[in-house]
């Protein structure tokens, strides 16, 4: 109990924030770090330039420069702190400078990918930025959970440089640019959708640690006031919060729909005579993946089988849609030695399966085997009395509860009956000889 209950302190004091969190200094440091203007309007609109290059060429690297760079941080956190202190004129103040902020970043976008002499014939980095995804959902959760415990504790650290790269808010705004100026709506779309789900949850984060670490709350001369504004706050935290857990069950209902057709389609690309040479997963209406088959037209018994084998991973019937494209003429030679190749990858990996069981199977068979003529010699030379030796595995089985434990028997014929002593030191030299604990020592 001593070492429990001092692991226990020692946890509760490695854990314990008191003494390191001063939420005067972070209210403060938060309502001067809202505002856009002068200097900062003009690193943001620079900093979104130098991002949008970035994603322009797919360079990570210049992408991650360019977070560093912005201050987009500081209008979220405001939104938080007054929700979470009831403060109507800090959310009205943050909220403003939000759409300022967001104004400037599509407009520096908007321009660069509007004059940008660089090609995007693979845009891999802003198609990245277009489809939010859970973990999207979490690293903006957690993110604003580092981000105000760094602006809450005592000693600054580069917590704040982290969090601008971990909640990743400065590229879906870039790529909503691009999709402005390419007339991509749908990129548009997506983007600003991943921007404010990154938003909805650092907000959720600030809002939930202002309430835990007790902030001052504002107090209102008017109580009529006082009134109105918690009832603004409770709407706007409704509007904030359950968009925000909508948006996660729909994203973790994704990503196991994503999971399960992946495993589907991994399990098996050979129906009959046709195979599965590509598929696409889509969730504009719906979650939906289409399988595109190669090979002999596919009949009703096939498509039957495909349906049946997808149920066995929580796939429905409205989710699948085959693409037959054996019938037609669409399919190209690349395509159909593309499906040959991934028929054979699965019927070699199968093999390759067998004969793995097949080679361990073979290796504990031999870790079995009992070197006979060896343990005789050896038996012989101590005991010059034995002139055989039989040795055979079986089982004892007991006849009241018929439980069996596996067993050796060893007999050993003898010109002359051996003393007890010399059968006992015989039988336990046989247990670390055979590796086993249970011998069966017969003499004769």
């Amino acid at each position: 109990m001593g070492i429990f209950q001092n692991f226990k302190n020692l946890f509760m004091d490695t854990v314990n924030l008191a003494g390191y969190i001063d939420t005067e200094t972070a209210e403060k440091s938060i309502r001067s770090n809202i505002y856009f203007r002068g200097p900062n309007a003009w690193i943001l609109a620079i900093a979104t330039i130098i991002a949008s290059v970035g994603l322009n060429v797919n360079s990570i690297p210049v992408v991650i420069g360019a977070m560093l760079i912005s201050p987009l941080m500081g209008p979220i956190f405001g939104l938080g702190l007054g929700l979470g202190v009831n403060d109507m004129n800090l959310m009205k103040s943050s909220g403003k400078n939000l759409l300022v902020m967001v104004s400037i970043s599509l407009a520096a976008s908007f321009l660069y990918f509007l004059i940008t002499p660089l090609s995007l014939s693979n845009p891999t980095e802003l198609l990245a930025r277009t489809n939010p995804t859970i973990y999207d959902v979490l690293i903006a959760l957690f993110g604003g959970f580092a981000g105000i415990l760094e602006q809450c504790r005592k000693e600054k650290g580069t917590v704040f440089s982290g969090v601008a790269i971990a909640t990743a808010l400065m590229p879906p705004l870039c790529t909503a640019g691009f999709g402005l100026a390419s007339g991509n709506f749908s990129y548009f779309i997506g983007a600003l959708y991943l921007f404010v789900i990154n938003c909805l949850f650092i907000m959720l984060a600030t809002y939930v640690s202002v309430k835990y670490f007790r902030f001052r709350q504002i107090e209102h001369e008017d109580l009529a006031t006082g009134r109105k504004a918690k009832r603004i706050s409770t709407i706007l935290i409704l509007l904030f919060i359950v968009p925000s857990i909508w948006s996660a069950v729909m994203l973790i209902k994704q990503n196991n729909f994503e999971d399960n057709a992946t495993a589907f389609v991994g399990r098996t690309k050979a129906y009959d005579k046709s195979i599965i040479y590509d598929y696409k997963i889509d969730h504009t209406d719906g979650s939906k993946i289409e399988l595109f088959f190669t090979g002999e037209p596919l009949s009703q018994k096939t498509r039957e089988n495909v349906i049946r084998t997808a149920a066995e991973f929580g796939l429905k019937e409205e989710n699948i849609i085959i693409n037959d494209h054996t019938t037609t003429e669409d399919i190209n030679d690349i395509e159909i030695v593309k499906g040959i190749y991934d028929k054979m990858d699965t019927e070699i990996g199968k093999r390759d399966e067998e004969i793995r069981r097949l080679r361990e199977e073979l290796r504990v068979a031999r870790g079995n085997d009992i070197p006979y003529i060896q343990v005789t010699r050896e038996i012989a030379n101590s005991y010059p009395a034995v002139k055989q030796v039989h040795i055979a595995q079986g089982a004892s089985v007991t006849c009241d509860s018929l439980s069996m434990n596996p067993c050796m028997t060893v007999v050993v014929r003898c010109d002359s009956l051996m003393e007890a002593s010399e059968i006992e030191k015989l039988s336990e030299w046989l247990k670390i000889r055979l590796n086993t604990e249970d011998i069966n020592l017969i003499q004769q």
